[in-house]
């Protein structure tokens, strides 16, 4: 896929320090694809020593007691092969020097002497194993894993691959590289810059549409572009306090459980829209957008109670009346769907219908609300670089399975959805999987952020909320903490009088940090002001010089406006 995607700031103003950072530019590419030749390694290597194998096994080694041997193609490229293994460890390896508190991109180029098979990256430190990524590898062709860790302390570190098939695992192109803290907050800054951001050229005119030099410009900020969120509970509708913290806040939400199929039919035929009714109303109520969550879950035990006594021909009955009744109620009411929600780790519908039961009902609910985004909705993806089951490859798998389904060939507006449930997050590893995901070519929302309760809970929520921010991919956030008197899920942002909790305080710090405090300033001797602003909606007032005349106007900015379209005339 090239190597097209670079941010080009080489050298960026850290906000927080006097200096200058001189960082190296991240690389966002990444391949979704199963290539017939692996792709060069990402920045030459890093660390690693011999990363292509061009000088055969020199700084490379076997892991676990296994068999390893270079291995060449027919056009002469060459890698390593981990034969013979009987463990799941045994694997193709290269010790390293980690340095304290630094993040690490890991890249590497895969394959399997047979069918398919699961392989993770593992670090192996003083002590501990760190998962740093997976890959559905394949026979045949080279599959990209892209990951990454954090070092939890300077010492050695040893690389290898895991995988619980005994097939060959063949690896090439292998990267490593160390980012200082500095460099990763600068990559941050360039992100936001070139992705939340425009500059805007405003241009005073009078009424014969002359310049006006030296007019008098203020710009006031009015709501925020960038779509931030958090769940909603049903509690909202009764209680004030609540209403007003949530609406001071947030311009998008989700309802918590108010809108699935077990709240909306408890029992069967008799459907009760009442309580999403209401939270609908009250959103609209304060300009807050709403996604529908959700009209299926392919977990066997969210299911409603009488659902499971059905046989198939009654299941496809009850669901086609499900999403003809939950989709024509709230169609362009919402903007986006969790058509299939967690159906990778789960399949119920798929084992009552078959394989394809989610692309069916995909094709379905294209044809049901044609304005709205359709995602699928997965934990792990983002949060585990062990699991199997939700690595971003068989994300995007199930989704371009989907996608191609007979009537779905038209994109269908999709979406990735991803749920965020996270302990101790793996910040690089998030930016890899979110630049993998990107090669979808569609929207990117992280739909229930939440972190488990402990010390590190606020900080931790900040290292994500500040990495899927910036990540030029991701089009929205939404946060799992709608609130309950008795407790939220796993995080909530204040107590019960809604007071802010530090997971609060950090969400209030980035909704600030996020938005452009209003300018004022004078026009140029060709009438022209200039301002860099985050996406969001705007209060314009210009007032003429000398002519006792203002004018407000009302301007918007967003990640549509282009370079060509970004400058505005105000007549005073």
């Amino acid at each position: 896929m090239g190597r097209a995607l670079f941010l080009s700031l080489l050298c960026v103003a850290m906000l927080s320090a006097s200096r200058v950072v001189q960082a190296l530019p991240y690389d966002y590419s990444s391949s979704s694809e199963c290539l017939p030749e692996p792709l060069e390694p990402h920045y030459g290597g890093g660390i690693i020593r011999n990363a292509d194998f061009s000088a055969g096994l020199q700084g490379w080694s076997a892991f676990g007691y296994g068999v390893v041997e270079e291995g060449a193609s027919a056009s002469g490229n060459r890698y390593g092969v981990a034969r013979n293994r009987t463990r799941p460890y045994q694997s193709v390896s290269q010790k390293v020097y980690l340095q304290n508190d630094t993040h690490y991109t890991l890249s590497a180029w895969l394959q399997v002497s047979d069918g398919s098979a699961d392989i993770t990256a593992v670090v192996k430190t003083n002590g501990e194993f760190i998962h740093a990524g997976g890959v559905e590898a394949r026979s045949g062709c080279w599959s990209i894993l892209q990951g990454g860790l954090t070092a939890p302390a300077a010492g050695p570190a040893e690389l290898y691959f895991e995988s619980n098939a005994t097939v060959e695992v063949w690896v090439d192109n292998v990267s490593l590289q160390p980012f200082s803290q500095e460099e990763w907050a600068a990559h941050h800054h360039a992100a936001i810059k070139s992705a939340r951001k425009k500059t805007v050229r405003l241009r005073a005119r009078d009424s014969a549409a002359k310049p006006v030099p030296g007019a008098q410009v203020r710009i006031e900020h009015v709501r925020s572009g960038f779509p931030l969120g958090s769940a909603m509970s049903a509690e909202i509708l009764h209680n004030p306090a609540y209403q007003q913290w949530f609406a001071s806040r947030f311009t998008v939400t989700t309802f918590e459980n108010e809108m699935k199929w077990y709240s909306t039919e408890r029992v069967q035929g008799h459907e009760d829209y009442s309580v999403p009714d209401a939270m609908l109303r009250f959103a609209r109520s304060h300009g807050i957008r709403v996604r529908g969550h959700n009209i299926f879950w392919d977990q066997p035990s969210q299911q409603p109670g009488w659902v499971q006594s059905l046989s198939a021909p009654q299941l496809r009955q009850a669901t086609a009346r499900r999403i003809k009744s939950v989709m024509s109620r709230y169609a362009g009411q919402v903007i986006a769907w969790d058509v299939v929600n967690e159906n990778l780790h789960f399949n119920f519908f798929e084992g009552k219908f078959g394989w394809d039961a989610s692309a069916g009902f995909y094709r379905r609910a294209h044809q049901m609300d044609g304005g709205a985004l359709m995602s699928m909705n997965e934990f792990n993806t983002l949060e585990q670089p062990g699991d199997p089951n939700a690595v971003p490859g068989k994300y995007l798998g199930k989704l371009f399975q989907i996608k191609k389904f007979p009537g779905n060939t038209n994109d269908g507006r999709m979406a990735i959805g991803l749920e965020g449930h996270f302990s101790t997050p793996n910040i690089p590893y998030i930016r890899a999987a979110l630049d993998t995901m990107s090669r979808a070519g569609v929207p990117i929302w992280l739909t229930e952020i939440d972190v488990v309760p402990g010390p590190n809970q606020a900080a931790n929520l900040e290292k994500i909320l500040r990495e899927v921010y910036a990540h030029p991919a991701v089009h929205g956030i939404i946060l799992w903490t709608a609130w309950h008197q008795r407790g939220c899920y796993v995080m909530c942002l204040t107590d019960n009088n809604f007071r802010n909790l530090p997971t609060g305080d950090v969400v209030d710090k980035l909704i600030r940090e996020w938005q452009t405090r209003a300018h004022a300033g004078v026009a140029d001797a060709d009438g022209y002001y200039e301002a860099e602003l985050f996406h969001g909606d705007y209060k314009v007032t210009v007032s003429h010089p000398v002519a006792n005349a203002t004018v407000v106007q009302s301007l918007t900015v967003d990640r549509e406006t282009t370079d060509a379209d970004n400058e505005f005339t105000i007549h005073v």
